[in-house]
Parts: C-alpha cells; sequence; structure tokens
C-alpha cells in the first residue's frame, strides 16, 4: 500500500486542513500536562535531545508526535533542533507524512513557557522520493495482477481441456459399449 497519494503538492494546496497549517499559527508543547510546569520544561528539553516531542497546534487542536533525526554521535542535528540560534528558544523541524502528503513542520517553542509557533510546509524532496516508491509499488502490484491472471487463465484452460478429454473418453466408452 503505498505511503503517499498522487498529486501531492496539489492535495496540500487545495485541501483545507494543510492550507491552515502551512500558516504560522501558536503551538504549545502537550506532553506531561499532569506534572508541575518546571518538570514538564525538563521533560520537553529532554525529549527533544532524545529525538521527539509532542505538540499541538492551538487553533485546530491538531497534536503532532515529531521525531527528529539522530547523527551518528546520537544527537540530533542542528538542522532539526537548535537551541542555540535564540537565547530562550528551541527551533524545531520534522518531517513526515500526513494525510498522504510529505511535509516539514517547522517552528519554534519558548522554553520557559512551552509554546511558540510552527507551521507545516509541502516536503518536495520527500515527495519526489515517495512518489518514485509508490509508482514502484504500483508496478510491481500490477505486474503480480497481471501473473495471476496469467495463472488463472492456464488453470482454466487446462481444467477446460481436462474436461474436454473427459468428454470424449466419455463419447468413445459410451460407442464401444
Amino acid at each position: 500500500m503505498p505511503r503517499v497519494v498522487p498529486e501531492q503538492r496539489q492535495k496540500f494546496e487545495n485541501d483545507d486542513l494543510f492550507r491552515k497549517m502551512s500558516r504560522e499559527t501558536e503551538i504549545k508543547y502537550t506532553g506531561y500536562r499532569d506534572r508541575s510546569h518546571e518538570e514538564r520544561i525538563v521533560r520537553f528539553q529532554t525529549e527533544a535531545r532524545d529525538g521527539h516531542a509532542t505538540v499541538a497546534f492551538v487553533s485546530s487542536g491538531t497534536n503532532f508526535t515529531l521525531q527528529f533525526p539522530k547523527g551518528e554521535d546520537g544527537t540530533v542535528p542542528k538542522d532539526f533542533l537548535d537551541f542555540d540560534r535564540e537565547p530562550g528558544k528551541v527551533f524545531i523541524k520534522s518531517r513526515f507524512i500526513m494525510n498522504g502528503v510529505c511535509v516539514v513542520w517547522k517552528g519554534w517553542i519558548d522554553l520557559q513557557r512551552l509554546d511558540g509557533a510552527g507551521y507545516l510546509e509541502f516536503d518536495e524532496d520527500k515527495a519526489k522520493s515517495e512518489d518514485k516508491v509508490m509508482k514502484e509499488t504500483l508496478e510491481q502490484a500490477k505486474r503480480r495482477v497481471a501473473e495471476f491472471e496469467e495463472r488463472q487463465r492456464q488453470w482454466r484452460e487446462e481444467q477446460q481441456r481436462k474436461e474436454s478429454e473427459a468428454s470424449s473418453h466419455q463419447r468413445i466408452n459410451y460407442r464401444q459399449n
């Protein structure tokens, strides 16, 4: 089953949900709501450095568990998680597939308030590679269906041949008796 839809860019540009989320809007860290604010601050920073964080678009209530890739040294690269760009903020980028469309989530979170701003962008590079995988998957499925149909045709022909032979044997046996 392909992970993406055909015409991803068109869906991203025309779908209401994507249009809303492609504008910078207020976001909040949503993890550990039952804990104290101070503990939530520590947990957010720990989670982010471990490669994930849960955030929500406040206006729509849409939640995301963002994943950040780790480099060879085991840390998240600065282009995905940057604590140094501006004091008191962390800048975040995460790539994923949402509703069959490759997107990049970009935003920032205030390290004290645990809120900030974020938006979605269409991920052109990932979309191209996923389109290629989708086309290969569909071609492979078409080949398997064609092979199955060919085997079915051969089986039916064999059954018809056997029935024809059985019928002609019955006629020969009938004439001999």
